[in-house]
C-alpha cells in the first residue's frame, strides 16, 4: 500500500512494527498498517475482507494486460481424432463367382431381413432365405440387372399359365393384365416370381417409394420374406421353413436347392451338384 508514496522518516520504525505484526490478532494488524499523512499509525480498524480486496486490485493487471496474458498462455493441444475404422469387409455373399450377389440385391434382401425382425420376430427370417430363393427364381434378378432404386431394367415375365408347358397349371386372368401383360392367363413377375394374385394379397414396399412392385427387388424380398413367414412360421424350424418354401413351389426338389443356396449364402460353401436336384 505504501510503495507508491514518497519514503518517510518512520520506515525503520514501521519494518519493526510490522515485524511484530505476525504476533498479534489479525484485525489488530489491519489497523496498525495504516498510516496518515504525518507518518503517525492512525488507529482505524479495516475488516480483513476489505484489505484482501484493495490488495487484489492494486496487485491485479489492468484488463488490457489480463486480455493480452489470456491470448498469450498457450492453449491446450487438440486432442488427435482417431483414425476413423476400417471399413467391414464385405460378406463373403458378396465375392464375385457362384456365391456372387450383385450389392444392390444384397442390400435388399438385408433391408427385408431388418423390417421382417421388426414386423414379424417370431419368423425369424434369415436374409440367406431370401438369397436362395432370389438365386432358384432369376439368378438374382438376372445377375442384378436393376436401376438404382432396385427396379429391373429388363422385367422378368414367367411363361404363360395356359397348360401349353408340361408340369405347369392353368392359371386363368386374376388382375386383367395390369400385372403380367396377359388379361387371358396369369403368369408369375418379377425377381421372385409371384403370380397376381399372390402379389395383390402380401404385395410390400420394401424400398419406401409409397407402391409396391413386383419388379423391385426391394419391395419383392420383403413380400417374399412375408408370404414366407405367413401363418406364424419359424424359419429356425428346418419343418416349418420346408412347408413355407413348398408355398413357392411343391417340389421337394425345388426345396433342396432353395436350402442349399441358402447355406452357402450363409456360410460361403458352393453348394455341390448333389445338393442341387434337377427341379
Amino acid at each position: 500500500m505504501g510503495r507508491h508514496r514518497a519514503k518517510s522518516n518512520f520506515t525503520l520504525r514501521r519494518q519493526s512494527f510490522l515485524a511484530m505484526s505476525g504476533l498479534l490478532p489479525a484485525g489488530i494488524v489491519a489497523a496498525a498498517s495504516t498510516a496518515n499523512a504525518s507518518g503517525d499509525v492512525a488507529p482505524v480498524a479495516r475488516p480483513a475482507h476489505e484489505i484482501a480486496t484493495v490488495a487484489a486490485a492494486k496487485t491485479a493487471p489492468p484488463p488490457a494486460v489480463q486480455a493480452h496474458a489470456i491470448a498469450a498462455a498457450p492453449q491446450p493441444a487438440a486432442v488427435k481424432q482417431a483414425a476413423a475404422p476400417a471399413p467391414p469387409e464385405p460378406p463373403a455373399a458378396l465375392v464375385p463367382g457362384p456365391l456372387g450377389i450383385p450389392p444392390i440385391n444384397f442390400a435388399a434382401y438385408k433391408n427385408a431381413e431388418r423390417m421382417l425382425a421388426q414386423q414379424d420376430p417370431a419368423c425369424g427370417m434369415p436374409w440367406s432365405l431370401l438369397a436362395g430363393i432370389g438365386r432358384v427364381e432369376s439368378t438374382q434378378a438376372n445377375n442384378g440387372n436393376v436401376d438404382a432404386n432396385g427396379t429391373m431394367i429388363t422385367p422378368i415375365y414367367g411363361p404363360i399359365l395356359d397348360g401349353s408347358l408340361a408340369g405347369n397349371n392353368v392359371v386363368a386372368d386374376t388382375d386383367g393384365g395390369a400385372l403380367d401383360g396377359n388379361a387371358t392367363y396369369d403368369r408369375a413377375v418379377g425377381p421372385m416370381q409371384f403370380l397376381p394374385e399372390t402379389w395383390k394379397r402380401y404385395g410390400s414396399d420394401g424400398n419406401g417409394d409409397g407402391k409396391a412392385d413386383p419388379q423391385n427387388i426391394f419391395d419383392a424380398a420383403l413380400t417374399t420374406g412375408k408370404y414366407l413367414c405367413d401363418g406364424g412360421l419359424n424359419m429356425g424350424d428346418l419343418a416349418q421353413r420346408t412347408t413355407a418354401i413348398l408355398r413357392y413351389n411343391n417340389s421337394m426338389a425345388y426345396v433342396a436347392n432353395v436350402m442349399a443356396w441358402s447355406l452357402g449364402y450363409a456360410t460361403g460353401i458352393v453348394p455341390t451338384p448333389q445338393q442341387l436336384p434337377r427341379i
